[in-house]
């Protein structure tokens, strides 16, 4: 078995940087660690590392519809995962999933980024956010 600390690292081939830098800087509150260049940018959620590598051309990247479904970010409470809902909704955000519970006791909405990826908040009971 290989060991890890776990899955912390996405890369996201992406139209345009700039765009995908400000949505996640400003719906997820993720910072820039890192950017060598116009082309691409390394954000933290201080947990997470997400890199975004701009695609040729602008086109989407092949893989984006056919292997990701989706990425996930976990959310601490209920509570906060239902206030994220309403702030998604009040900033008319592309919901591609309205907020449910699922049956194995999770919750959880999905929503779009500009260049389409789909991404879900989730809250888990079972796991430990920190």
């Amino acid at each position: 078995m290989i060991q890890t600390q776990g899955m912390r690292h996405v890369a996201l081939r992406v139209a345009d940087v700039e765009r995908s830098k400000s949505f996640y800087t400003e719906v997820f509150g993720m910072r820039v660690v890192w950017q060598p260049d116009p082309d691409n940018a390394y954000l933290s959620s201080g947990l997470d590392n997400l890199a975004l590598h701009r695609e040729p051309d602008g086109a989407r990247a092949p893989a984006l519809e056919g292997v990701l479904d989706h990425i996930g970010f976990f959310v601490a409470d209920l509570a906060q995962l239902e206030r994220n809902f309403q702030w998604a909704r009040e900033r008319g955000l592309d919901i591609v999933r309205p907020l449910r519970q699922h049956r194995d006791g999770t919750s959880s909405f999905y929503l779009r980024d500009p260049d389409g990826v789909v991404i879900q908040l989730i809250y888990d009971p079972a796991m430990r956010v920190i």
